[in-house]
């Protein structure tokens, strides 16, 4: 654009001193050499053509003036014409993607749940499988690590118990993945700045919290991204783990996710601890949390709980008990 400028600006320059009988080149002899050389470096040409001789200011101002509405109405007219990357920012460049590649792949929705069977090693066989199967993406049902458990939180609203999980977290000096949707996020600005600060993830929990299977990949992708956008104008915080809502998944959106620079996560261990009238007995959950840890296990658990929020120092203790590292979450 700027070469296109600096060539419009001596076109006019040329046309005009035409139209006034003037000779430019001759009465200006050095321009000619700076024209060529401003024509070879971008980097300040606008400038080394206007560094004229006196008369010629009020001329040059008002070429560049006209050249300057002209790339105004151009760039105005139709930026759909123009590859995004030349006028979004280096965030929204990277979320682009090919929809016709990746609406090819397999459209079946499959709802997830790691299932309570385990192998010899301890380590959940339905989490195991699907890592195997969808290894091609970026998507982790279950963690490679031996003696190393993660925590993640769900964040769907906030229920009052996000401040006393994050002084727990503290306490013990772990760090945890907060997936949050949108209106968690624009709801409640100083606990997302709290979980950033204090060292946790922040995780993409989708905007309105879809089965994403049943969106086509426009609308998915849409969702995705504006709480990606809302993260990254409200927080300058880039996102880049995703958890599906629900769970719900197919091989299309996998690779859609993956196509926009997330990695996917599930879990290998989750219990029904989210319906708040209905909370599990604190000493049931407590062993039954307990009792499932894994190597690279990644534990979902729901913020909105009592039972979670009660227990989770407990929790930790016994993890560690164990032999067990809590470690914050690769996001590579």
């Amino acid at each position: 654009m700027k070469a296109l400028k600096i060539a419009a600006i001596v076109c006019a320059l040329a046309l005009t001193a035409s139209l006034c009988g003037c000779d430019i080149m001759g009465e200006n002899s050095s321009l000619s050499s700076r024209v060529d050389s401003s024509l070879q470096s971008s980097d300040g040409a606008l400038e080394s053509i206007l560094d004229l001789s006196e008369p010629m200011d009020d001329l040059i101002s008002d070429i560049e003036s006209g050249i300057s509405d002209i790339e105004d109405e151009i760039m105005g007219e139709d930026e759909s014409s123009i590859p995004e990357e030349e006028f979004s920012s280096e965030a929204s460049a990277a979320m682009s993607t090919d929809f016709n590649e990746i609406g090819a792949l397999d459209s079946t929705s499959n709802g997830w749940g790691p299932g309570v069977n385990r192998g010899e090693d301890g380590r959940p066989l339905a989490p195991v499988s699907f890592q195997e199967k969808f290894s091609k993406y970026a998507v982790d049902f279950i963690r490679p690590e031996k003696g190393v458990i993660y925590l993640t939180f769900d964040e769907g609203y906030e229920n009052g118990y996000t401040p006393k999980i994050l002084d727990v977290l503290k306490e013990k000096e772990v760090s945890a993945v907060f997936f949050v949707t949108l209106s968690y996020a624009k709801n409640n600005p100083d606990l997302i700045k709290r979980m950033i600060d204090e060292g946790h993830i922040v995780g993409n929990h989708s905007s309105t919290h879809p089965d994403m299977t049943t969106l086509s990949l426009q609308e998915a992708f849409d969702d995705i991204k504006k709480l990606h956008d809302y993260m990254l104008d409200n927080h300058n915080y880039k996102m880049t783990l995703f958890r599906f809502p629900m769970g719900c998944y197919s091989e299309q959106t996998l690779a859609l996710v993956e196509s926009m620079g997330y990695k996917s996560v599930f879990w290998s261990f989750a219990y029904k601890d989210w319906e708040t009238d209905n909370q599990p007995n604190e000493t049931e959950a407590y062993n039954r949390i307990t009792n499932f840890a894994h190597d690279g296990a990644i534990y979902l658990l729901h913020a909105v709980s009592s039972t979670n929020t009660n227990i989770l120092g407990n929790v930790i203790d016994d993890f560690r008990n164990q032999g067990f590292v809590l470690e914050k979450y690769p996001t590579e």
